[in-house]
């Protein structure tokens, strides 16, 4: 049992960091960022693990970007301000809404997809990496992530506002 803590504490070391970065950059809140980065290593901590991961690395990323996803989905971050109280809108709060536009619409893509996504945009990691480290083809990673990109492409264009239109 105190080799199974001590391996812990040692994975917890070398990578709380990451998962801390990767729930952060998708969920754009630190808050947010502190829960996936405790519900991450209660899970690590409550998996059956017959051993030593193989990868921690890739296991704990995947694993952030999945709570983050569900996080966001679960619409936790939507913070509810009376009107009253809400800041004038600026031109500097453009791109926090379209952030905020783009997490919805990953959310919104399946399981599958969102993790792809968020792998490769958020993450910056390689196709041939992301396929290594789900285990499935180059090609699927490909066409997943056509996918993904096309969905949130037409729900951006949804969400966009149409301004001085003369019509």
């Amino acid at each position: 049992m105190r080799d199974s803590a001590e391996e812990l504490d040692a994975i917890f070391d070398a990578h709380h960091g990451l998962v801390f970065r990767t729930a952060y950059r998708i969920t754009g809140n630190a808050a947010d960022a502190e829960d996936v980065l405790q519900t991450v290593f209660l899970r690590l901590l409550r998996r059956d693990r017959g051993g030593a991961l193989d990868n921690p690395e890739s296991y704990l990323r995947r694993a952030a970007v999945n709570v983050s996803l569900d996080v966001v989905r679960s619409g936790r971050d939507a913070r509810n301000v009376p009107l009253d109280d809400a800041p004038p809108l600026e031109a500097e709060q453009e791109p926090r809404e379209l952030r905020a536009a783009l997490i919805r619409a990953v959310a919104r893509l399946s399981p599958r997809e969102a993790e792809i996504f968020a792998l490769r945009f958020f993450e910056d990691m390689g196709n041939k990496e992301i396929a290594e480290a789900l285990g499935i083809s180059q090609a699927h990673v490909a066409v997943l992530l056509h996918r993904a990109r096309a969905q949130i492409r037409a729900e951006l264009e949804q969400a966009r506002p149409r301004r001085n239109r003369w019509w």
